[in-house]
């Protein structure tokens, strides 16, 4: 039932009743009474400014030296808090074949950040009882004093625990429980006035875009193919031409660029078994069109059921975007767990291995982090992901993170060992796959589930033991 539901709910993206756009761009003004000179409404630029701010978050958190470092620290927070004008874009910037338009977030949006737009709730997933702002605040701070963003006393990578956590923390959180859930009652932002004073967009126009412009998706989303957008999340010069849509020889970060999730599920595309990137980017211009094609007036209760239903297929397919990048994740901390084991009992240098598995850890543990943020109750789902991930991963001497004491120093304890643990992805893949219809499965390791649950005595059950 769960996996027709979900079938059904991406078929709506294709309804025949709207007439859509190619691209999700260059939608008129229907604003009643507009005198301005706008010949658009679409604006999502306080969007595409906080991408900005996340990825410069990320690139300076690979920067510690070791030590305290108060002016990292400064640096990273007012990209996190700040909002201070002159904020230089650190990522994408201009390169050798791949010309990039803005240099400057203000030249995208002022006075943006990311802190006020972070989900409000506890954090279940982290020690500490901590809401989501004082979780990014602490490892903003670990990272500052990290060794390029790695702790290897404590199996941290900083940048992607940041980076994957914020992704859903922020830009997932303020579109599927805000943007896409209560924004769009019929009381709040109505489509026969404009969202604010002077606006050259109505209510739920801009509504509409805030979401889009969260996902991270190219303007033209649909038309372009998930190998070249990923290769444009790179800036690749070998598909700048592709990037550039208007043809200007400078890519627009404000409508060109693919950022977070959008590329995440551009990267799942990729092998064929899914097609979340289209199906998202197909739902978002379709119901752009239908808030247009009521030209200014308020949505009929037909209207606006058949938007929620369009929103229904993006808030579907994305959470799924990012339950299948946790999949993926735990296949890879499986793979990397076995090599290490392996690695040690045979006496060799494990350093650059433990270091890959310390980085697909925290791209996991964000990713399972970033899908409890979306307004969902996830119930004993949430429990049992939390207990088998961990506070770190499995660390060389068998001990693991189990709390945070009042200085904010981890603390650990004995554990299970790298194999165990390596048993325990494969619990969170079938936790996940017995939870979501996952399309892609990238990295999927269930096949050995049952062998190495005989080797080590284990039965299959999915709590952490």
């Amino acid at each position: 039932m769960k996996l027709k539901k979900i079938i059904i709910a991406m078929a709506i993206g294709s309804l025949s009743a709207v007439a859509s756009a190619a691209n999700y761009a260059d939608f008129p003004v229907t604003v009643k009474g507009y005198q301005g000179d706008k010949t658009t409404s679409v604006s999502y630029g306080g969007q595409t400014a906080r991408h900005l701010l996340h990825n410069a978050l990320k690139e300076l958190a690979y920067k510690g030296n070791g030590k305290p470092n108060p002016e990292l620290l400064a640096q990273m927070n007012a990209y996190f808090s700040g909002t201070a004008e002159n904020r230089g874009i650190l990522n994408p910037v201009s390169k050798d074949g791949f010309k990039v338009a803005e240099t400057n977030i203000d030249e995208l949006s002022k006075g943006k950040n990311l802190a006020g737009k972070t989900y409000k709730g506890v954090v279940s997933g982290w020690p500490g009882n901590q809401t989501a702002v004082e979780v990014l605040e602490f490892f903003i701070k670990k990272a500052s004093e990290s060794d390029q963003g790695f702790d290897y006393v404590n199996g941290m990578d900083y940048p992607q625990l940041i980076s994957k956590f914020a992704m859903g923390a922020i830009f997932y959180n303020q579109a599927v429980d805000s943007y896409l859930d209560e924004k769009l009652a019929a009381d709040v932002k109505p489509n026969d006035k404009p969202y604010k004073e002077g606006a050259a967009y109505t209510g739920k126009e801009h509504v509409w875009d805030e979401a889009f412009g969260y996902f991270g998706v190219p303007v033209n989303g649909t038309t372009v193919s998930v190998n070249d957008t990923s290769a444009i999340s790179k800036s690749s010069k070998d598909v700048f031409a592709k990037a550039d849509i208007n043809g200007n020889g400078k890519v627009d970060l404000g409508s060109e660029m693919i950022y977070a999730h959008a590329s995440y599920a551009a990267g799942a595309d990729k092998a064929g078994n899914s097609n979340y990137l289209k199906t998202i980017t197909q739902a978002f211009i379709d119901g752009r069109q239908l808030i247009t094609d009521a030209k200014g007036e308020k949505l009929s209760v037909e209207e606006r059921k058949a938007l929620m239903e369009y929103a229904d297929v993006i808030k579907t397919n994305w959470e799924l975007v990012i339950a299948e990048s946790a999949f993926k994740y735990a296949g890879s901390v499986y793979a990397d767990a076995l090599a290490l084991q392996a690695g040690i009992e045979k006496n060799e240098d494990v350093k650059d291995a433990f270091k890959s598995y310390l980085h697909h850890w925290g791209e996991l543990k964000g990713f399972s982090l970033a899908l409890q943020t979306g307004g969902k109750d996830l119930g004993g789902f949430a429990v049992s992901l939390n207990r088998l991930i961990g506070y770190s991963p499995v660390l060389l001497g068998n001990t693991q993170v189990t709390g945070i004491d009042s200085e904010g120093n981890y603390e650990q304890e004995s554990s299970i060992d790298l194999n165990e643990f390596a048993l325990h992805m494969l619990k969170v893949q079938k936790l996940l796959a017995d939870k979501y219809p996952l399309q892609a499965r990238l990295k999927d390791k269930l096949g050995n589930l049952a062998a190495l649950s005989e080797k080590l005595g284990a039965g299959n059950s999915t709590e952490n033991d």
